[in-house]
């Protein structure tokens, strides 16, 4: 996935200290998980970008994998709204020169405060500028905070620019742009409002993979996407989105997710097929229309625009077929007004 971003902008993904080039810098950098990459993120990326173009210098994210609570607190760890194919690539798109993605481990996160930006920030990135929130902590233990890099800077030679939270200025209340609202909003399901806070439809990433056929047998055949998506999976329930395939047909990489062409209309059924009793939590997703897909073994990107209904359990196959049409029917009515970008 690091070549296909590469191809589309001109962004740098580095895995890792050792790629990045000798010399590199000066550069202003920003450090953060950017888990969604919602608009409080784009915000401050599309500015630090726009700065650093000003003076002349590179503009950079450090940003980690995993989320660093999936290895400090795994077992209670929350799910992650976007997975790094993701992340990286909407990154990407707010005009940075360059992400240094870090493996975070246990020993990464052994290092003191200075170990930490002796090593990043001064002699792998020669930051002139550094831009982080007034929480701020890095370092063993979380032992760093913005006093501590304040005076790290003084010391090293860069400057600390402190961002301040961005809030929402629609009807919450001017609520703070947060991960954590982003999750509380998909697990309710309010994916229009998500949406809003992301600045673009919520997205599930994964593999097409086989499914029981039930949906080809009553006449609409759907995409089954893998257990393990990339991506927070809703609540439950029948949503109207955009089915997107990641590969043309000859296996050409889609270069760009947004682009309007790639969308298909699509009904997106989300929970246990409680009719069937089934047991397994699964994402499928019904091409409107279309029952010549075959896209098993592809790798697709489901979008969700608005969640049509909860998922209920039916007491008949035919009060469910009844039940879908009117589902079908209103996603189609949904996405004939959306705009596909």
């Amino acid at each position: 996935m690091t070549d296909v971003i590469a191809e589309r902008t001109a962004v740098r993904v580095w895995h890792g200290l050792t790629q990045v080039p000798d010399g590199f810098g000066p550069s202003m950098v920003t450090i953060g998980n950017f888990d969604g990459v919602h608009l409080g993120h784009q915000t401050v990326l599309r500015r630090l970008a726009a700065d650093a173009k000003v003076a002349g210098q590179a503009a950079v994210a450090i940003t980690f994998t995993p989320h660093p609570l999936h290895v400090h607190r795994p077992h209670d760890a929350p799910p992650l709204v976007t997975g790094d194919t993701d992340r990286l690539e909407l990154l990407a798109a707010t005009g940075l020169d360059a992400v240094l993605l870090v493996d975070y481990t246990l020993d990464f996160a052994a290092q003191s405060p200075e170990e930490f930006v002796r090593t990043y920030l001064v002699d792998a990135l020669h930051a002139t500028t550094v831009v982080v929130g007034r929480d701020t902590r890095f370092g063993r233990g979380n032992s760093g905070d913005l006093t501590t890099l304040v005076g790290l800077g003084e010391r090293f030679g860069f400057a600390v620019r402190v961002v301040e939270d961005i809030a929402d200025s629609g009807d919450d209340a001017r609520r703070r742009w947060s991960s954590t609202w982003l999750r509380e909003l998909l697990a309710a399901g309010d994916v229009v409002t998500a949406a809003r806070v992301l600045g673009r439809p919520h997205r599930i990433r994964g593999m097409v993979v086989l499914g029981d056929a039930r949906g080809r047998r009553l006449g609409y055949p759907t995409a089954n996407l893998e257990p393990e998506t990339a991506g927070m999976v809703p609540a439950d329930g029948v949503y109207a989105g955009w089915l997107r395939r990641t590969r043309t047909a000859d296996g050409t990489p889609v270069l760009d997710q947004a682009e309007p062409s790639s969308a298909m209309p699509a009904a997106v059924s989300i929970g246990t097929n409680p009719t069937f009793d089934g047991q397994a939590r699964r994402v499928e997703a019904y091409v409107l229309g279309r029952d010549d897909l075959e896209l098993y073994g592809e790798e697709v990107v489901v979008e969700l625009l608005v969640r049509l209904r909860p998922m209920v359990r039916f007491e008949s196959v035919d009060e469910l077929l009844a039940q879908i049409a009117v589902d079908v029917a209103q996603a189609r009515e949904v996405l004939d007004r959306a705009d596909r970008r």
